[in-house]
């Protein structure tokens, strides 16, 4: 009769003790969720850094990419629904954290600001610039029947001029359409939104006169885009880096160190070139990104 009991005991708390085990056991085995924007940048940005951990680490990975701008991406990686992304520091710092750059701040000050405040706020952080600044240039066709080299030459030809934008710039805040018009007192006689793939597009095509063109899109070189300058400083650094929550770094051993090895490797121009191959030559996001991480020798 005991002998019975002892094996019904061993089949009760069994089941138990393995539940048990899935609730407290090596969280390293979970996938890791790389994620991103919706543009032809953050595609490639995602899988570089989902071929990276594959291939430099055990670790598996989910690749969940182009679900949105900063509006969803911060909800998402706050709520754990994924795990890290590339972010621009200006924009971590005006979208995000609803803070301020100042007059030629500099890029290590606003990273230190915007890692000490997403480790406050979002339990998240900032590790190690990626090596590139993604930047806003006014742009303009060379066929333009006006000429400007700064943003306060555009604003002075604006009344005569339509403007184009992606949507999401409309509805920032801080680094957004309606800080940027008073800033230059922009008097655009018509204003679009675009999906940002579609944006150069339109100015190549003449639906708009002047679009927030990035500084490491390809198309700038190729199609000979003319760029202006920010005369008066209203953007922020723009350095591209990793936000990850802190939770995966502590669960994850090791992945802060192998992640911080992309620190510093992709250039303005590398990034411009990866850009190019997608959006003028057609070629696919992972092949564009794998080709860069074996030409940097990142992965074998």
């Amino acid at each position: 009769m005991k002998r019975n009991t002892f094996f019904l005991t061993i089949i009760i708390t069994l089941p138990l003790m393995l539940a048990a085990c899935g609730e407290n056991g090596d969280a390293s085995k979970d996938p890791l969720v790389v994620s991103g924007k919706n543009w032809t940048e953050q595609y490639i940005l995602s899988q570089v850094l989902a071929i990276y951990i594959e291939e430099n680490t055990d670790y598996p990975v989910e690749l969940k990419d182009g679900l949105g701008e900063v509006a969803v991406l911060n909800p998402a990686l706050a709520d754990g629904e994924i795990d890290m992304y590339v972010e621009y520091t200006g924009t971590g710092l005006e979208a995000v954290l609803d803070e301020q750059a100042e007059p030629g701040e500099s890029s290590d000050s606003i990273l230190n600001r915007v890692r000490e405040g997403y480790e406050e706020e979002y339990n998240a952080t900032w590790l190690e610039p990626l090596g590139f600044e993604n930047n806003y240039t006014l742009a303009y066709t060379e066929q333009a029947d006006f000429e400007a080299e700064t943003y306060s030459d555009v604003a002075a030809a604006s009344e005569n001029l339509s403007f184009g934008a992606p949507h999401a710039f409309y509805e920032r805040q801080g680094d957004g359409y309606d800080a940027f018009k008073e800033a230059y007192d922009f008097n655009f006689a018509q204003t679009e939104s675009f999906d940002p793939n579609v944006m150069y597009k339109a100015l190549l095509q003449g639906e708009v006169d002047v679009i927030p063109a990035f500084t490491t899109d390809g198309r700038i070189e190729r199609e000979n885009i003319q760029t202006t300058e920010d005369d008066l400083g209203f953007f922020p650094k723009y350095d591209a880096a990793i936000v990850i929550r802190q939770e995966i770094l502590e669960n994850y051993p090791e992945l802060e160190e192998s992640l911080n090895g992309l620190a510093g490797q992709i250039s303005e121009s590398d990034m411009q070139q990866m850009n190019a191959k997608v959006d003028i030559d057609g070629e696919e996001y992972e092949a564009v990104a794998r080709e860069f991480l074996e030409s940097k020798e990142l992965i074998e």
